[in-house]
């Protein structure tokens, strides 16, 4: 008894050591690669959300949950994470579906131009942080790239053991955790860098898109009509990189077909209002904060149009809980705008 007592403890600290020290390896993506925590800061946000956007970067840089109901009411969440591929847009469904269910999904059409797996590290950006399920498990085997092993998901360690000598003192500040970055998985930026010059789009072989991403473009659409969730698709207000007009025209189809909201935000920039001198951050891929509050306050007004959706201020119980998002959201603006007062440019998203 003895022995096996010893053993227990043995193991237990074993363990514990083993943790500790996974989690003082692995990323924190705090001051590089910030949007790594976008998967998982969604948990904090779980629960009461009418409308799901899924993407990549063209729907957390481009769109404002907090412009979307204080204009509007509506509740919303965004799960996007850098260069999401489309089978993790639909396991992020999935996901989605264990918390709540949303009256409106929202999916980003642009990701369908990729259809194999791209890299590890974008990967790490939208799996580490999800939450460990059945979901999790299918979305890692369908998004790894040959080099990759299944276990160094499992276990982190395996993949970031040398990173000793890219230790610094917030791996120790951050170990059990990081700072809120995103509104609802809206990432701010105030500061401006206009569209001067458009490279000219290189002619394609192949416009086609793959056959897997039309595989789950369908899953995600038999999904939402599973549940009874309305689908709309869109192209985001992202002027580069280029999308085709050849790749327009097969969403365009499918929709038809498919009895679905098809929206190409760069066909309505006279409603919408964007002007890509003012409204973008980096020279058109993406909006800054007035752009995407352009965006969001236009397409609210489409939004609210949707079945199940209405305007819920009078919650008096849901309004604090998003007052304090509000708050959050002011701050972050106050602080970006002092950065750039201070420096010229936002050296910091908080």
């Amino acid at each position: 008894m003895k022995r096996f007592i010893r053993a227990a403890v043995f193991l237990i600290l074993f363990g514990i050591c083993i943790f500790l020290l996974q989690r003082l390896l692995v990323p924190k993506y705090i001051e590089e690669n910030e949007e790594g925590v976008l998967s998982a800061e969604y948990y904090d946000n779980a629960g009461d959300n009418d409308v799901l956007f899924i993407g990549d970067c063209e729907v957390y840089s481009n769109f404002s949950p907090i412009k979307l109901w204080e204009d509007y009411g509506i509740t919303s969440v965004i799960r996007g994470t850098p260069q999401q591929l489309i089978w993790q847009s639909y396991y992020m469904l999935e996901d989605t579906l264990r918390y709540e269910t949303p009256k409106v999904v929202v999916f980003s059409v642009f990701s369908m131009k990729y259809d194999k797996p791209q890299s590890e590290a974008y990967n790490r950006l939208t799996l580490d942080g999800m939450r460990w399920s059945s979901v999790k498990v299918d979305a890692i085997k369908a998004s790894m790239t040959k080099e990759e092993s299944f276990m160094s998901y499992v276990f982190p360690i395996l993949r970031f053991h040398s990173r000793w000598n890219e230790l610094s003192s917030e791996d120790f500040r951050y170990l059990f955790g990081t700072e809120q970055l995103s509104h609802n998985g809206y990432v701010m930026r105030v500061d401006t860098k206009p569209v001067d010059v458009l490279p000219e789009p290189i002619p394609l072989a192949d416009y086609t898109y793959g056959d897997v991403c039309w595989e789950y473009l369908d899953k995600i659409r038999d999904c939402c009509k599973e549940h009874g969730i309305t689908l709309i698709l869109i192209k985001s207000p992202s002027c580069y990189p280029h999308f085709y007009d050849e790749w327009d025209q097969q969403i365009e189809e499918y929709a038809e077909k498919n009895q679905l909201q098809y929206i190409n935000f760069l066909k309505h920039g006279d409603e919408t209002g964007i002007d890509y001198t003012t409204d973008t951050y980096d020279s058109g891929l993406h909006l800054n904060l007035s752009g995407a509050e352009k965006a969001s306050a236009w397409f609210g007004d489409i939004l609210r149009e949707q079945p199940g959706i209405t305007d819920r201020r009078n919650d008096s119980s849901l309004s604090a809980v998003w007052q304090k998002k509000i708050d959050f959201y002011e701050e972050m603006k106050k602080s970006q705008e002092k950065q750039l007062e201070e420096t010229g440019k936002v050296t910091s998203y908080r």
